[in-house]
């Protein structure tokens, strides 16, 4: 069953309520956890000859991704009271993102993932979360100041699995909402954490029409419309936009994205690169986009600077899979300007 917000009556009335705080803010909300990725493609867990460690999980990928793009950004999120989970917040203050919402668990320990890579750079995931700290977040250990400054809350699914993170998650959504906040939605799917196909949907969607941004893939639409034509504009509109959404973007892999407001849709075309490793490359669209929209929430009713913003998005995506592990591709604002040949090489 959908929670129930009171929502904001116009971009306007959040921008008044943000009056004072770091309207620039954006409050990432979720899982943080260690990647462990092979040198090579194109073999088994078994057969890998060795991993290197990456800092990894949706949220926090965005939080970093915003901060090296020269954005305001927060991650709050459970790491275990470990070397991994102190690692990974020093990680954060590392890339200027605030940590102050990043809490430690002394019963848990940090979530780890290994990750296999097929030869065209596309990944399958072994989670080990039996359970890991994330998951344990209380709602008693939000930090409601950091919340009440966001003016934008981005989140994932992965946070809507289990006990006590699930109600952590939705008073957090509910305390960013009612200041106003922009709510950010990128379901980002990990089947194998769910337990059944059914309760995965039913988790995802739970919250569906409470976001004002939402971004799925291709395959996200498959499996939550059960329609097999991702490309069809009138089932991803019947099925997926609700009526209080302001943008919904289909991102298509190298190929580009797809956008739909209430007044327009289009397509907006990728950015061509060797592709090493697809890890993080659709939080860094993420976070690209955020990263533009926080400064300008006229996105939403400006298609030509919708379409600017996501073409650097796009960019940004494309930097990343360059490069092997999440947290350590995301590219400087730098690096995406001369992807799309807006400044000379350095």
């Amino acid at each position: 069953m959908a929670e129930d917000y009171a929502p904001c009556d116009s971009i306007n009335d959040s921008l008044n309520m943000k009056e004072g705080a770091n309207d620039l803010l954006v409050v990432c909300f979720g899982e943080m956890l260690i990647d462990f990725v092979p040198p090579v493609c194109g073999v088994s867990l078994a057969e890998a000859p060795s991993f290197k460690t990456a800092a990894g999980g949706a949220p926090a990928n965005v939080a970093v991704g915003i901060s090296r793009l020269g954005g305001s950004s927060a991650f709050i999120g459970k790491l275990g009271d470990d070397d991994f989970g102190h690692m990974l917040s020093d990680i954060l203050k590392q890339n200027k993102v605030d940590n102050s919402g990043v809490r430690f668990d002394s019963t848990a320990r940090t979530a780890l993932a290994f990750i296999t890579l097929r030869d065209d750079g596309e990944r399958e995931f072994l989670f080990f979360r039996h359970p890991s700290a994330d998951m344990l977040l209380q709602e008693s250990e939000l930090d409601i100041n950091l919340l009440e400054q966001a003016r934008i809350f981005h989140y994932g699914s992965i946070s809507l699995i289990s006990e006590p993170c699930r109600s952590s998650h939705i008073a957090a959504m509910r305390i960013a909402k009612k200041s106003g906040s922009i709510l950010s939605y990128d379901p980002n799917l990990r089947l194998a954490l769910w337990s059944s196909a059914e309760a995965a949907r039913e988790g995802i969607m739970s919250i569906w029409d409470q976001a004002d941004v939402i971004k799925i893939s291709e395959e996200e639409i498959t499996f939550l419309t059960g329609c097999d034509d991702h490309t069809d504009d009138k089932v991803v509109l019947d099925k997926l936009f609700h009526p209080n959404l302001k943008l919904l973007i289909v991102t298509e892999g190298a190929k580009g994205c797809r956008y739909y407001t209430k007044e327009f849709k289009g397509r907006v075309l990728g950015v061509k690169v060797k592709a090493v490793d697809t890890t993080g490359a659709g939080d860094a669209f993420v976070g690209g986009f955020l990263s533009k929209l926080a400064s300008n929430l006229n996105l939403f009713e400006d298609e030509k600077l919708l379409r600017e913003a996501l073409r650097f998005a796009n960019a940004c995506g494309a930097v990343t899979v360059t490069e092997r592990g999440a947290i350590p591709s995301l590219p400087a604002k730098e690096a995406v300007l001369e992807l799309l040949g807006e400044v000379p090489p350095g």
